[in-house]
């Protein structure tokens, strides 16, 4: 039937057919990833109309806002990428939904640059179709964070990596140790990919003439040279990310087995249905893989020797440490095995196959876009999110008015409840400053007097004990405040879900010394009324 097709296709098919005839042109896999970001930005409009970014995006935006080179929790890509990007796009959802797609499509690209490496056509773009079958791409790559950052490295840090070590040369080299450096300031989870890089190199039979040129040292004076800011940020301020991170290591071998099982159960149920498809398109050639395996080119055997380091390192330093291991810190990686297999098939694919694939993942985007994303939207307006992410902006809308109506100033300053707070920093049209530093982000302390002075709010869902309880912890402690509630309502489409809203406000200190008498009756007068 595929060669029947080939030969004389059907009218539908034809288009198609021709698209495919543009891979080698230049043109088709631009096209391909310029509609899949199109569409899924597209589907993330509808799907989260009226539900708010992700904490972890406003999160990564919030870090961004205050240049350094190393944040508490997390290494500092996420917040220089989403605060360059928000240079240049305006601050809304749609902004940062294809701020999130295009690192998906870049990933894409990166991972397109890996696969001609060793075939051409429309071999290429099977590869990337089955990847779009896969959650990475769009379900994890729109949750923003130090982990979708890896989705783009990864692929590009490979890429570099078998350029350097087949040619050899300074420019590769230098491409390669400051993508491997970029991945590590974007995740160091990332020490497994290049730790696998160095195994798969060593495990190599050209291991000898690469490390016997001046390639790899570059790599390393490179890769050094890019992540010493970092590492000096590390050296003068305790390392907290590294702190941060061993919280993950609590534990115990039980747990850990448990971990890796999870691990390896999630890797292998978000690439099923890939690997199904890939089973039908193969049928009774899947008997050739052996010898497949046996006769794989030299790149090929490297990109093997560094998929598998990207599993077994993870999964040994987990049951040796007892860390955590979502399958999430591994999705970035997926790519290695679907071009594995398909580049190492030695037998032709028929283009049948390609444009019924294709056609697969263009109905699911339609399905996803006409009938998933508006059956989200309405159920998490009346149903909502547990972090409440449905209602920041009317929570942080109201902050606003509320507080501008208090002091007539705009609000800068704001803490509580972090994606609250996140939230408010955002979509406020004062855009406050996060006002909890980072390394004191769990500790629930005091604001710092030179913060309240210059005028300071904090605001918590109903129901969050530890955040009421601090609030009530700092009204003791904070002198003139005023503290208020309100309800916020989703409203997409028709009413929503209500939550409750508590809000603390002390004003500025400038406001408070104008008019000491006014202002102590119009506080106290606010503190009583809620008392």
């Amino acid at each position: 039937m595929a060669e029947r097709s080939d030969r004389a296709p059907a009218r539908w098919r034809r288009p198609l057919l021709r698209w495919l005839d543009g891979v080698e042109a230049g043109w088709a896999v631009p096209l391909l990833i310029a509609c899949f970001v199109a569409v899924w930005t597209l589907y993330l409009a509808i799907a989260y109309a009226g539900g708010g970014l992700h904490p972890d995006t406003l999160e990564a935006w919030t870090l961004g806002r205050n240049f350094a080179f190393g944040y508490h929790k997390h290494p500092p890509l996420m917040g220089w990428i989403a605060a360059s990007w928000t240079s240049v796009f305006p601050l809304s959802d749609w902004s940062l939904q294809l701020m999130a797609m295009v690192n998906a499509g870049f990933a894409l690209v990166f991972v397109d640059c890996v696969a001609r490496q060793f075939v051409s056509g429309h071999k290429r773009i099977l590869v990337l179709l089955l990847l779009m079958l896969t959650p990475a791409y769009q379900f994890h790559a729109q949750r923003f964070n130090a982990n979708a950052v890896l989705l783009a490295l990864w692929p590009l840090a490979t890429w570099c990596f078998l350029r350097a070590f087949e040619t050899r040369s300074a420019v590769w080299a230098v491409a390669f140790g400051c993508s491997t450096a970029l991945a590590m300031v974007g995740k160091y989870y990332s020490i497994f990919l290049v730790t696998s890089f160095a195994f798969a190199a060593l495990a190599h039979p050209a291991r000898r003439a690469y490390f016997t040129s001046a390639s790899p040292w570059i790599s390393v004076v490179a890769g050094l040279a890019v992540l010493s800011p970092h590492i000096d940020w590390l050296a003068t301020t305790g390392a907290s990310t590294f702190t941060y991170a061993l919280n993950h290591a609590n534990g115990n071998a039980v747990s850990s087995l448990g971990d890796v099982t999870n691990f390896l159960l999630g890797l292998m149920a978000a690439i099923s249905v890939a690997a199904g498809l890939w089973v039908l398109i193969a049928g009774t050639r899947l008997k050739q893989f052996p010898a497949d395996f046996a006769a794989m080119s030299p790149g090929l055997r490297l990109l093997f020797y560094g998929a598998i380091g990207t599993i077994v390192l993870p999964v040994l330093t987990s049951l040796a440490m007892g860390t955590d291991l979502p399958s999430l810190w591994a999705l970035q990686g997926l790519f290695l095995f679907v071009v594995l297999i398909v580049c190492g098939a030695r037998y032709p694919v028929e283009r049948f196959y390609t444009v019924n694939v294709t056609v697969i993942v263009a109905g699911v985007a339609l399905v996803a876009i006409l009938v998933a994303a508006p059956i989200h939207a309405v159920y998490r307006n009346s149903h909502g999110y547990e972090e409440g992410r449905n209602l920041y902006a009317q929570a942080a809308g109201e902050l606003t008015r509320q507080w501008r109506e208090l002091t007539g100033e705009p609000l800068s300053a704001v803490s509580g409840d972090d994606s609250l707070a996140f939230a408010t920093a955002f979509y406020s049209p004062d855009h406050p400053h996060y006002a909890r530093p980072f390394e004191h982000q769990y500790d629930w302390g005091l604001p710092r007097q030179t913060t309240l002075d210059r005028g300071w709010a904090a605001l918590c869902f109903r129901g969050q004990d530890y955040c009421g309880r601090w609030m009530e912890w700092v009204s003791a402690r904070a002198g003139t405040f005023v503290r208020r509630e309100f309800t916020v309502q989703a409203s997409l489409w028709g009413p929503g879900l209500t939550r409750d809203v508590i809000v603390l406000m002390v004003p500025p200190r400038s406001k408070r010394d104008s008019s000491p008498e006014s202002a102590s009756q119009d506080f106290s007068a606010s503190k009583r009324s809620l008392e």
